[in-house]
């Protein structure tokens, strides 16, 4: 053992002493902590190192080991902490083309002008890594109506739902407290419907106090401990630069949306806590992020823009399909091997690729038609007509939606 350096191999420099047995031989590990000892003595500023148990000493070179998928690509997903994470490249392309298909823009409505590439990959990424899911709709754009709701923004956020349950993640929804009944009918019906395997917690938000924002999101207000990873809105009415709400007609409707904005203000100052916004016109909660885009090219943009942003904002020709695309890329990543390789720090075995767990809770063209069948004989309408058909945004389900969620599929 002296000829190792140590003296006794009873009493290792570093780390627990092994057992020896009868005719086993000592030998040389190279471990990163050997190194470390010269980092500390030659007091280096900035060092990158592994962390304990993630190391790999092999024969091969990298140059000379292909991927089973191809090259690894590395993405940043948070700037606070600094959080990258790691996909094949051909599961980003995969990924790159869902964002593609949900980016035609059926009511003219100009978005081609707020999308940015990369939202839907980067958002889904940080959703891959979050335990904990919080998601937010509704956009009570009829205010003449009971509900006042529109029906697209829960279809998407239950297909959403759907997919992180299947994915074993804890999933919230949080919506206004005058639509907690409507809300409560539309999950029971999913449920029956088998787009969700059990109910979901159904909070609402209200501000009491400067700090009600954090006591909701984490653990006694302390942003060290935050309930929520990850904070999706998709279609959900969102604030404009002058305090007010309003829908795609410049109608101000504050008095039937209660402050939920705020969470996604909070969530700015918590690390490690990310959000995406899903919009198809620009005032919806986390377009903030592309709000100059918004005033120069979309109707009334100047005064419904909404002011709040998201680190992730996607955005889609009808709101709806940006939650399927969201489920469905959450699909891939759950196949991508190096993926999995890297959400398991590379610590154990594969998890075997059971799809019979994940693939019947991605979206159907039969679920979302009883879905939306459902949403009517709830009286919720078409966001730009107001009637209660067969149709969301004004456009029809067969050939339309039906299409786009078989073009995702």
């Amino acid at each position: 053992p002296d000829l190792l350096g140590i003296q006794d191999l009873s009493k290792p420099d570093y780390g627990d002493p092994v057992q020896l047995h009868p005719g086993d031989i000592p030998v040389f590990w190279a471990c990163g902590v050997t190194g470390v000892e010269a980092i500390i003595n030659c007091r280096a500023p900035l060092v990158f190192t592994h962390s304990p148990g993630c190391m790999f000493i092999t024969d091969l070179k990298n140059d000379n080991v292909r991927s089973l998928e191809g090259v690894p690509q590395v993405h940043c997903i948070s700037q606070d902490p600094l959080h990258f994470s790691i996909v094949s490249a051909e599961a980003a392309q995969k990924i790159k083309t869902l964002e593609t298909l949900i980016g035609i823009d059926p009511g003219e409505r100009g978005i081609a002008h707020l999308q940015r590439q990369g939202e839907l990959l980067g958002a889904c990424l940080a959703l891959s890594h979050a335990g904990s899911v919080l998601i937010t709709t509704g956009f009570p754009t009829h205010f003449t109506h009971e509900p006042p709701e529109e029906n697209d923004g829960p279809p998407g956020a239950l297909a959403i739902a759907a997919m992180l349950q299947a994915l074993e993640k804890q999933v919230a929804i949080v919506t206004d407290q005058r639509a907690m009944d409507l809300n409560k009918k539309i999950m029971e019906e999913a449920v029956q419907l088998g787009i969700l395997k059990k109910p979901i917690p159904l909070l609402s938000y209200q501000r009491e106090s400067a700090d009600s924002a954090l006591m909701f999101l984490c653990e006694n207000g302390n942003p060290r401990r935050p309930r929520f990873d990850h904070l999706i809105a998709i279609e959900r009415a969102g604030m404009a630069a002058d305090g007010n709400y309003y829908n795609a007609r410049k109608v101000n409707i504050k008095h039937l949306v209660d402050p939920i904005d705020e969470l996604f203000l909070a969530a700015q100052t918590i690390p490690g806590v990310t959000t995406t916004g899903v919009g198809d016109g620009g005032n919806e909660l986390g377009m903030g992020k592309v709000k100059d885009a918004v005033k120069k090219h979309i109707k009334n943009g100047d005064v419904i823009a909404c002011d709040v942003e998201a680190d992730f904002a996607v955005v889609a020709g009808v709101s709806n399909w940006g939650g399927y695309a969201i489920a469905c890329a959450l699909s891939v990543l759950r196949s991508c091997e190096i993926h999995d390789r890297y959400l398991r720090r590379a610590v154990g075995f594969p998890r075997a690729p059971n799809k019979r767990l994940w693939l019947p809770a991605l979206p159907s063209v039969t679920k979302e038609e009883k879905l939306l069948k459902t949403l009517v004989q709830l009286g919720v309408r078409s966001g730009k007509t107001a009637s209660l058909e067969m149709e969301v945004d004004g456009l029809p389900f067969y050939n339309t939606h039906s299409l786009m969620i078989e073009k995702l599929l």
